[in-house]
């Protein structure tokens, strides 16, 4: 199973304070990532920090597909949280838990793996949503995944139904579903590439579309771990 597989994602993001940073890492790196990593159909878990503010997170598991984010393997282990689980998740602040499924991805996966993450979350407003989508997948990413210091750049939509299951690990972190329906990952080899003049002057050209994004969240952020299914360690 190889990266490229992945049509589905559950991403988190949230804020950690200082006092409570270690033993998060430790729970997520020494337990959490390896239960969920082990559920059929996860295929990488990857947690990013943020480079503006440090407390804050973005965590993601790929899977084949969501309905993988509704099985019964998984849901099992939401409903079931081990004790370390139950205590670390009190940690969280200002938790978003969206799950995705992939409309398309521009772009390589990097040979190891991406050391900086750009995100945006957001809405289109409805009279215009089908043409931005079409501007995004045909014209946007194509011409941002062509630029030196990006690997892959992703489109995602929200799945409503799956996104909105209540689930036990969800009562304790308070957390449910964001409210842009679109998300967009750029893999990068650079920090701040987008701040940059080639990514620029792509943004000067599509200054119109580029103003129906609305509701937007941006976010810069560092690769902190990442761990692989076992079936996925062909790639």
């Amino acid at each position: 199973m190889k990266q490229y597989d992945a049509k589905g994602i559950m991403a988190f993001w949230t804020d950690i304070d200082d006092e409570n940073l270690l033993e998060v890492q430790k729970w997520h790196n020494c337990e959490h990532m390896t239960e969920r990593v082990s559920i059929p159909g996860f295929i990488v878990g990857r947690r990013y920090r943020g480079v503006d503010n440090a407390s804050t997170y973005f965590m993601s598991y790929e899977t084949t597909d969501t309905d993988v984010l509704q099985s019964e393997p998984y849901l099992h282990a939401l409903n079931n949280s081990t004790p370390w689980t139950k205590k670390a998740l009190t940690y969280f602040n200002n938790n978003i838990r969206n799950i995705y499924f992939l409309v398309i991805s521009e772009g390589k996966p990097v040979a190891t793996e991406a050391p900086y993450n750009y995100v945006i979350r957001f809405n289109i407003e409805a009279e215009s949503e089908n043409d931005t989508r079409e501007w995004i997948t045909k014209t946007y990413l194509p011409e941002i995944s062509a630029l030196t210091d990006v690997y892959r750049c992703r489109l995602y939509q929200i799945d409503e139904e799956v996104s909105n299951i209540m689930t036990g690990e969800r009562e304790i972190y308070g957390g449910g579903p964001g409210q842009q329906k679109y998300l967009l990952v750029f893999e990068l080899a650079s920090q701040y590439f987008p701040k940059e003049k080639d990514w620029q002057q792509i943004n000067d050209q599509h200054q119109d579309m580029l103003g129906k994004f609305k509701d937007k969240y941006e976010e810069y952020s560092f690769l902190e771990f990442v761990m692989y299914a076992p079936s996925a360690s062909d790639g």
